[in-house]
């Protein structure tokens, strides 16, 4: 559609690359952002700006930072005998909105799924491997999706950790099979929590 405006119509088009932001919520984003004050305008550009200049990624656990340690390695008052292994950063946020657990995070990067060129070298394996040779973990927890790629790496993880002296879980099931835990709500996340089981 036209708007009247290249760079208009250019917005538009660019808003709707982000998810779940269809042409119609691009528009009025757009729209909004033209007749907001000039200085809401100018300040939501420069954090855009900033955001891939200033946030990174934890080197300890893959969560997001703005340089350093994460708010949650850094925290002083975690249980540092548990550590929970996701997929994506994002997923951190969602089982920290369900104020379920406590502990650490290790962010993989993904899962084994060769259709898709990932590999188990793509992952952050090895640095999960390190932590748990220098950190006090007693359990581990796998908050991995429950589809295949999620099951596959959950295995290949298990193998991998064979001999070790550490408690191996996963999740319950309350959560969807080829469900995201970005999506799940908070209830589902504290179920899944308290009924995790043993891997090995």
């Amino acid at each position: 559609m036209d708007y009247g405006s290249p760079l208009l119509t250019r917005l538009v088009r660019g808003l709707t690359r982000l998810p779940g932001i269809g042409e119609r919520s691009a528009q009025r984003i757009a729209l909004h952002l033209l007749h907001a004050p000039v200085e809401e305008s100018r300040e939501l550009g420069r954090l855009l700006g900033e955001l891939r200049e200033k946030v990174g990624f934890c080197p300890r656990c893959g969560f997001y930072t703005e340089g350093g340690l994460c708010a949650i390695c850094a925290d002083a008052r975690r249980n540092d005998a548990l550590l929970c292994v996701v997929e994506q950063p994002v997923e951190v946020l969602s089982l920290e909105r369900s104020g379920a657990y406590r502990g650490r995070y290790h962010v993989l990067g993904g899962v084994i799924s060769p259709l898709d060129g990932v590999h188990p070298e793509d992952l952050n394996v090895d640095t999960l491997l390190r932590r748990l040779d220098e950190e006090p973990v007693a359990e581990l927890i796998l908050a991995l999706s429950a589809g295949v790629e999620g099951e596959t790496t959950a295995l290949y993880l298990a193998e991998r950790l064979a001999g070790r002296a550490l408690r191996l879980t996963r999740l319950a099931r309350g959560l969807p099979v080829g469900g995201s835990l970005e999506y799940s709500d908070e209830a589902t996340l504290q179920r899944a929590f308290e009924g995790r089981v043993e891997l090995k």
